[in-house]
């Protein structure tokens, strides 16, 4: 047996041997627990709880949350409707589950959740999920094969990023009462069989079944009726657009498996909806509307937290290191508009964006220039290429600016008060490159038209990340304007990629794979709600990107995910911003949290409970707190 694999286990001695392994190392066909695109799972294969839980958490409380903005549905899986807080797009949120749940603290491990076990062959041509036989739905019906298949059917035709993310997935087929094989159309993707563990599994009895009006449902439409699950909770309460509450399930069937254990540890969980961000950092300092507020303004966190609940030490302040890869947080500029089509453009607007001032005089030097798309990791690149991600990039070098294989990648520094003119200088002369001058204090083309640009927002933080963007940008002879709106309004624009520039945060994990055409790929680029808002049509991108889905080993990942992104970079898509390798989280002091936390995520809150004694303290002393 190879080193570092833990006893192998049998259930009744009746099935095949059970193990916790690597996808890129272990040998295939045997019955897994667990996986890893990584290392093996540190748990191996009899993962009981998460090593940071306390598995005797006190289970009660209502934990309170601010929402911004509104919701018309319960239906997150269609482009259409804004979904209610609880429920989630990909993946289950509160009310449903997954085939495997994504581990907290490990990088690309999954854990058995509604599957107790996959397998997949040599080749990676399929992958073979076994039910769990105790997994049931809310209203006590268990979870059959027949409802995955029927939810990867339906996933992949009404959710553009399921659809992108199991693109090479042909079919799900019954093979036993209990197991479902997904059938795939090429081999050697070492991911696939893992990320089936994503799938999330809905309730085909219900949602082909009538509502209490004896009307059909219609899972291709927004719905406001509270959907039958299989998670910890369930929808007990609402008012549309304004309200929802959560109950726990008191006898959620999953609730002894590892990934759950000392977690889910609130009764209630109420989400109060709020107009704006400045309207809920005020509902935060009142108490009882916001228990726990993950903080990412620097400004707020350096000089805010000076109310009378801070300084009662009422409200308390933490900060959590975290050791996972951190997100691509910047502009994206919107290719489908004419003005960003020439490359040449795109690096001038980079250029003119003055991080080090911003970090000084807004964010109190607290916050890290963004250099790369999978910033955090091995897989940033860096330097000039060389070995493997050279020989990759050799493949394609006429295809790509030559200064990729002769320069650093390096994004300006204002460090200087010089530096401002030298960058603007050298903008200028991009923009006339590819055709636009200054005619009378404005950047213009040969037709005279000026050169513009509009943020879209949907808030006062929008708003502090713009504006002197648009100052610097003015400079120049640009149009540069930001246009807020409210959040239904902006999410079906970002969907509908109605807007010249937008932040996007771009999340990204330690093994990058079927995502990444949801991210980057001509496909991608036509299909409203996926989160290729850059429009990237590009034979390049495609091709790295399924270079990456293929990668034969770990080194070859790295080298062909160093390739992407250098080629993302030098082709200037996005305007980097900035990153913080730690949280911020204020809570007011009405919980008990396991002293150890997730250290590859940070924090995880569903770990917390209340202390009722804590909480009856605080409701006495602050109106409204519950």
């Amino acid at each position: 047996m190879r080193a570092g694999l833990t006893q192998m286990i049998g259930k009744l001695g009746l099935v095949p041997a059970i193990l916790a392994a690597s996808l890129f190392t272990a040998s295939a066909d045997e019955w897994r627990t667990s996986s890893s695109l990584g290392a093996e799972s540190k748990y191996g294969n009899d993962f009981k709880q998460y090593d940071y839980v306390n598995p005797n958490a006190p289970k009660g409380g209502t934990l309170n949350s601010v929402v911004t903005g509104t919701y018309d549905s319960f239906n997150p899986y269609i482009v259409a409707g804004a979904p209610a807080a609880g429920f989630a797009d990909f993946g289950g949120g509160l009310l449903y589950e997954t085939l495997m749940e994504q581990s907290l603290d490990e990088p690309s491990v999954s854990h058995a959740m509604i599957a107790e076990a996959f397998k997949y062959p040599d080749d990676f041509s399929s992958a073979t999920y076994r039910l769990n036989p105790k997994a049931r739905w809310h209203d006590g019906t268990p979870i059959t094969v027949e409802d995955v298949i029927w939810s990867f059917n339906t996933l992949k035709a009404n959710n553009p990023r399921y659809n992108r993310y199991y693109a090479n997935v042909t079919e799900a087929v019954a093979v036993g009462d209990h197991e479902v094989e997904f059938r795939f159309d090429q081999k050697g993707n070492r991911e696939l069989p893992k990320i089936m563990g994503d799938l999330v599994v809905l309730p085909k009895h219900w949602w082909e079944g009538t509502d209490k009006n004896g009307k059909k449902r219609d899972i291709t439409r927004p719905t406001l009726e509270a959907p039958l699950g299989s998670g910890a909770y369930k929808v007990e309460s609402f008012k549309p657009g304004s309200e929802i509450v959560w109950v726990r399930v008191p006898d959620h069937w999953s609730a002894d498996l590892g990934v759950n254990v000392g977690r889910n540890n609130f009764d209630r969980r109420r989400y109060t909806y709020i107009t704006d961000d400045n309207a809920a950092w005020q509902a935060f300092t009142k108490g009882g509307y916001e228990d726990i507020r993950r903080e990412n303004s620097s400004r707020r966190w350096m000089t805010e937290y000076n109310f009378p609940a801070v300084k009662a030490g009422d409200v308390l302040k933490k900060e959590f290191p975290s050791t996972a890869t951190t997100f691509m947080q910047g502009f994206a500029l919107n290719l489908r508009r004419p003005q960003f089509q020439d490359r040449r453009v795109r690096e001038a607007l980079t250029l003119a964006f003055d991080f080090e001032s911003m970090n000084r005089t807004l964010f109190f030097g607290q916050n890290t220039r963004t250099s790369s798309f999978f910033v955090g990791s091995e897989l940033a690149s860096s330097g000039l290429p060389k070995g493997k991600e050279l020989e990759i990039l050799e493949a394609y070098r006429d295809q790509l600016p030559p200064e990729l294989f002769t320069q650093e990648f390096k994004l300006p520094v204002y460090d200087n008060p010089q530096a401002e003119r030298q960058y603007l200088r050298q903008a200028v002369g991009l923009f006339a490159e590819a055709g636009w001058k200054i005619s009378n204090g404005k950047m213009v083309n040969d037709k005279g038209e000026q050169f513009k640009i509009e943020f879209l927002g949907s808030g006062a933080t929008d708003e502090l990340i713009s504006s002197s963007f648009i100052n610097t940008l003015r400079k120049i002879g640009i149009d540069a304007s930001l246009r807020v709106i409210d959040t239904s309004q902006y999410i079906n624009r970002i969907n509908n990629f109605d807007f010249d520039a937008a932040t996007t945060i771009l999340n990204q994990s330690n093994s990058p794979g079927n995502e990444q055409r949801d991210f980057w790929s001509s496909k991608a680029a036509d299909t409203p709600g996926t989160r290729n808002l850059m429009g990237i049509k590009s034979p390049v991108v495609d091709s790295l990107v399924d270079r990456i889905i293929y990668a034969t080993d770990r080194d070859d990942l790295v080298a062909a995910t160093h390739a992407l992104d250098r080629v993302l970079l030098w082709n200037y898509y996005v305007i980097p911003q900035w990153h913080r390798p730690k949280q911020w989280y204020a809570y007011w002091n009405k919980f008990g949290m396991p002293e150890k936390q997730p250290a590859y995520t940070g924090a995880d809150t569903d770990s917390w409970w209340i202390d009722p004694e804590k909480e009856k303290a605080l409701a006495a002393k602050y109106r409204g707190t519950d």
